[in-house]
């Protein structure tokens, strides 16, 4: 079971910001930015392109309301999905706020952000929803 597998089960303790039968999305605990969430298959699969189609059609639907969401909390220019994958052998994608190019190295810049932090940037971002 992977750790991604063992948030969406409530094993692991995790900032939810929303989920449906099929997607769980969460907060970054180490964001790159206030509002990086996080969004999930409720599946276990390691790559992203090899999802079934619904899902891979599904996770971007899933992700726009929350995208939209996040980028009315936080004022960015725009909310990117960005997929790299290694870390976790789970698929997913990374709803980053940007507002410009500069940002695009963003992953490589990690925040310490205490729980009580977390736990205001999920409010703020599911306020929105």
């Amino acid at each position: 079971m992977t750790l991604f597998s063992k948030i969406i089960a409530g094993e692991i303790p995790s900032y939810k910001i929303a989920e449906d039968d099929r997607f769980y999305a969460f907060l970054d605990i180490f964001p790159s930015a206030p509002g990086h969430t996080l969004v999930v298959p409720k599946i276990e699969v390691d790559r992203l392109f090899d999802l079934p189609t619904d899902y891979l059609q599904g996770i971007l639907a899933f992700a726009q309301p929350i995208a939209k969401a996040v980028q009315q909390a936080y004022g960015c220019d725009r909310v990117n999905i960005i997929t790299i994958g290694f870390e976790v052998p789970h698929a997913h994608i990374h709803l980053l706020p940007m507002n410009g190019m500069g940002d695009m190295n963003a992953l490589a810049h990690k925040m310490k952000v205490t729980p009580a932090q977390l736990k205001e940037v999920q409010e703020k971002i599911v306020s929105y929803l």
